[in-house]
């Protein structure tokens, strides 16, 4: 049997799913929603069950201290999730699920590109959370994002909102759907919107792809770092760096040309005609690239060779020491 507000919250409960389910932010078996029913207990949907057909039966009682269900289904998988955000807020509804707008934007691009108040003024900073797996294996990173927003992006998982009601709780995810979707169309009119979007998912990429040593992605994604760099920029263009230098692999053809122009490189060629032309075997290259090997030392200490006057070179010391920290921000294969 029953009793009357566990009846009324599951119909709830019920109500709030199918509302997710029509509006495309979760499909199949995807999703899952839970209510407080008491000070002990949570209601939360079953494993296995779809949010647009949910029935009584569906919707599993779990005590909070034991994190035992009551009955013969099992609650969802990210019950750790929800039991403990019930344990660390006084939220009395959670709803994760999977909008596929949501879900297409942050797997690109950890910034949502706020375009109008109402998203600046409603959602605010919204956390990105890293997510490897199909289910929240850290859900401690997730309640730490929660104390910064009732709203949190699971990186290639969803979105996760917190409130005292789900119509609040549903609206910060509808709300944000919609954002991507204003982005979405705004790139289609503004190019120079789609070339800061782009940069963001190709920093991001960055961030998690491992390129070839010395490969032309390699090259491009460290000069792509440069010439967003402030300091480099600054630098440049108060001490005019302006000059030709190539980096060499020996015993291979790989030569790359930086053309710089006040701290820019406004240019990548695959060729060695520069004035200034480093040189080194892969093993040099590889600790340079990691880090681990300052590429003025190592060319004062011989382990690289240098076409060209290093005094000349040092007067841009300060930009260069910028540039080659920078190296190690791409990953190598």
């Amino acid at each position: 049997m029953i009793f009357g507000r566990e009846r009324r919250l599951k119909k709830e409960i019920i109500k709030v799913g199918s509302r997710i389910y029509q509006a495309g932010l979760a499909v199949a078996k995807s999703g899952n929603i839970s209510a407080r029913l008491d000070d002990r207990c949570i209601l939360i949907t079953g494993t296995g069950t779809s949010l647009g057909n949910l029935r009584y039966k569906d919707i599993v009682k779990v005590d909070l201290n034991s994190d035992k269900p009551t009955g013969v289904l099992a609650p969802s998988s990210e019950l750790p999730l929800h039991s403990l955000v019930y344990k660390n807020f006084d939220a009395t509804r959670v709803i994760h699920c999977h909008p596929p707008l949501i879900n297409g934007y942050f797997a690109v691009t950890s910034d949502l590109k706020a375009l109008t108040f109402e998203t600046k003024f409603y959602l605010g900073n919204v956390p990105v959370i890293k997510q490897d797996t199909p289910t929240v294996t850290r859900p401690h990173e997730v309640i730490q994002a929660l104390k910064e927003n009732n709203l949190v992006v699971l990186k290639n998982h969803g979105a996760v909102a917190i409130s005292d009601n789900f119509l609040d709780a549903l609206s910060l995810i509808e709300a944000l759907e919609e954002a991507v979707r204003t982005t979405a169309v705004a790139r289609i009119f503004d190019k120079d919107l789609l070339d800061d979007l782009d940069r963001a998912a190709q920093k991001d990429l960055r961030k998690n792809m491992a390129l070839p040593m010395f490969s032309k992605e390699h090259i491009q994604a460290i000069v792509d770092l440069a010439n967003e760099d402030e300091f480099i920029a600054q630098k440049g263009k108060e001490l005019d760096l302006t000059l030709k230098l190539a980096i060499k692999l020996d015993e291979s053809d790989k030569v790359y040309k930086f053309n710089f122009e006040k701290g820019k490189i406004v240019k990548l060629d695959l060729d060695s005609d520069a004035p200034f032309v480093i040189s080194a075997p892969a093993q040099v290259w590889e600790q340079v690239f990691l880090g681990k090997l300052d590429s003025f030392v190592a060319v004062t200490q011989g382990k690289m060779k240098l076409s060209g006057q290093l005094v000349q070179l040092s007067k841009w010391y300060v930009p260069f020491t910028r540039l080659f920290a920078l190296f190690k921000e791409v990953k190598i294969k």
